[in-house]
């Protein structure tokens, strides 16, 4: 079990060319890009309320190469949560989260408490081989949350991580990406240090 810090890790997995670094540059920056550049591993940084403080919310985006499996051991002993990315358009990039999953199950033992979610990107393109049932279906398997997104649309991109923090029962987090507050917070922020006659 990785030690508790002010940083919150999530480790993106999937096969080449899945848009692993298009679904985080797209949360991170609000950009897409349409060229394909391999990743050997990035790790992006965000501001996040953790427990009633602000923590890292640190996302690593590994290699979708099977070239470097010392890293992806690293990647998930230090993971607190899990994303697996599959394209729609490719029956083999779900195929090939077995095995990583497999890890993620060896290395972490009781999976149960940690967040694992499973995604279907590429949703807009219209050359699917699985349809969302099939996504689905691998989900309830496996015992996680499942979305489909689309990175270059930015369809449930902020959603897919708001959820996935959403299932840590460790700690209570939540996203504060654009540093707005919620009206309940302001609210309170707002009676924060005055009187109230009752």
């Amino acid at each position: 079990m990785p030690e508790q810090s002010n940083d919150y890790r999530v480790v993106v997995f999937g096969a080449a060319g899945v848009g692993k670094s298009s679904l985080v540059l797209r949360f991170v920056r609000g950009t897409f890009r349409e060229t394909y550049i391999p990743t050997i591993e990035d790790t992006y940084r965000q501001v996040i309320s953790c427990d009633k403080s602000i923590c890292t919310l640190q996302i690593t985006d590994t290699t979708g190469s099977h070239q470097f499996p010392a890293m992806q051991r690293l990647s998930i002993s230090k993971g607190h949560a899990f994303i697996l990315v599959y394209s729609v358009t490719s029956r083999q990039s779900m195929e090939d989260l077995h095995p990583i999953f497999d890890e993620i199950c060896q290395i972490k033992g009781d999976i149960q408490k940690i967040p694992i979610m499973l995604v279907g990107n590429k949703s807009d393109d219209t050359q699917r081989e699985l349809d969302a049932s099939e996504g689905q279906a691998l989900a309830s398997k496996w015992k996680c949350a499942f979305m489909e997104t689309s990175a270059k649309m930015n369809y449930n991109v902020q959603e897919l991580f708001q959820e996935l923090l959403n299932l840590e029962q460790r700690r209570t987090i939540s996203l504060q990406v654009d540093g707005k507050k919620s009206k309940q917070q302001k609210k309170k922020d707002k009676l924060q240090g005055k009187c109230a006659v009752m």
